[in-house]
Formats: C-alpha cells, structure tokens, sequence
C-alpha cells in the first residue's frame, strides 16, 4: 500500500523443526516467532510495531483514520484479531494444545469463530466499504491475513457476511493482492495461485 522497497526473506516455520527456532532467528526475536522487520542493525518484532513504525515512517497513504473515534475503533478491531484470535492459533499454540491434527483444528476453529463473531457484531457499527468507513485502516490490514487461518480451518464463512463482503472488497486492491499468501515467492507449489 505504502509502496516501500524491501528485501523479501522466507522463514519457513516447519522444514528441519523450524527456522524460527533456530539461534540466529532467535537472536532477532527470542520468542522464535515470525514477522520480524529488520531495520539496519535493528530488529522489530510484533505485527503492530512493524506496523506503526511503517506508518510513522510513510504516513501517506495513512492507515489510521484521522478522526480520534474512528482511529480508536480501526485500532480496537486490528487488536481483536492480533490479541484475540491470531496468537492463540498460531502453530507453537496448536502444537501444544494437541497432538492431532483435528485437535488442533477443532481449537483453531473455536477461536477463530468467536473472534469473528465479535469482529462482525462490531463491523457491523463502523463498516463503509471496508472495516471502518470507506478508507482501508489497521483492521484491514490485520483482518485479511486472518481469512487464510479461517479457511485453513474450515471455518463457516457464511455466519460473518459483513466480514465476507469487507474481504472481497480489498481482494480487489492491488496491494492485498500482492500480500496474498498464494502468491509469495516462498508458497509450496501446491498452493500458488493458478
């Protein structure tokens, strides 16, 4: 959205263990978890950091509304999904939960259920074309990537049509479509965009 210039870099969260396990990711984030930004000598971690240090840095296209109610809405969105549904499905969390693989769906499933039940009922007060009006905000940029986990796990899609109609608007966004999970340089074959 922003248009920055960046270097790509894949950490593949399965093969050989895991590469954000091994020491010198953790040297970089200690909790062994992925995104981490690297900023010369400098590396963030966390999703919202990354983030509010982007848009401190490239305010144009801003992703947070000017107004003080609509900014405190897109922020307590964006954090439904980063604080309440994202990290307790991620694949450390899973593995622990259960050693089977329903197990681990069946806990993914729930929770990412009920965050979307929460997300809906509140989208439902703020949406535009998107989450909070007609311009895309924080929320946005943290709702989509959550749509790759629902589907992952099976997750009836048809009970949030609010959420549904907010992601196939920014599916049609150039820069959504260049985010997307299909198309990344590091994507098994098997599931790249045909």
């Amino acid at each position: 959205m922003k248009g920055i210039d960046y270097e790509y870099r894949a950490v593949n969260l399965i093969k050989d263990g895991g590469m954000q396990k091994t020491e010198e990711f953790k040297a970089m984030n200690p909790m062994g978890q992925v995104p981490v930004f690297v900023v010369g000598d400098v590396a963030l971690s966390q999703s919202m950091a990354i983030i509010d240090y982007l848009e401190d840095l490239y305010p144009i296209p801003s992703i947070n509304p000017k107004d003080p109610i609509k900014k405190a809405q897109a922020r307590a969105l964006a954090e439904l999904v980063t604080s309440g549904i994202q990290p307790i499905q991620n694949l450390s969390v899973l593995q622990k939960v259960s050693e089977s693989q329903e197990g681990r769906a069946e806990w993914a499933r729930f929770w990412i259920d009920k965050g979307f039940r929460a997300y809906e009922e509140l989208v439902q007060r703020t949406a535009g074309k998107y989450s909070v009006g007609d311009e895309v905000t924080i929320a946005d940029v943290c709702l989509v990537p959550q749509l790759y986990n629902a589907n992952r796990f099976n997750v009836d899609m048809s009970r949030f049509p609010t959420i549904t109609r907010i992601i196939v608007e920014l599916s049609k966004l150039d820069a959504f479509k260049a985010a997307a999970p299909e198309v990344q340089p590091d994507t098994p074959e098997e599931l790249k965009a045909k």
